[in-house]
């Protein structure tokens, strides 16, 4: 199975420690726009972005199941886990869905 390892604000600023917050908070906004990245909010209080797959544009279609390790806190895009089609009541319109799958992931759990 494929997954992407998901990035916090912070995790990039450590990383990046010569380029202020703005400017990569800024980055990462534009990046969302292009469809380029995506946001996952897992629950641990602090938003992730992870890179799109090719070809993704982030519609319904391409959004996927997340995996957030318990352990390490680390979240995953199970990029093989489409969300099913949910069929919605007349006049509802998804724009977004985000299932968030907790436990212990394949690094802690060895």
């Amino acid at each position: 199975m494929e997954y992407n390892t998901a990035f916090s604000l912070n995790m990039l600023e450590y990383d990046l420690v010569t380029v202020d917050k703005s400017t990569i908070f800024r980055t990462l906004t534009l990046f969302e726009q292009q469809k380029l990245i995506h946001k996952i909010e897992d629950g641990s209080g602090s938003t992730k972005y992870a890179l799109c797959v090719e070809g993704c544009n982030c519609e319904a279609i391409d959004q996927h199941f997340h995996f957030h390790c318990t352990n390490c806190k680390e979240t995953f895009c199970l990029t093989e886990l489409n969300i099913p089609n949910i069929q919605l009541p007349s006049k509802f319109e998804m724009k977004q869905a985000n299932v968030v799958l907790k436990g212990v992931c394949a690094n802690c759990n060895l």
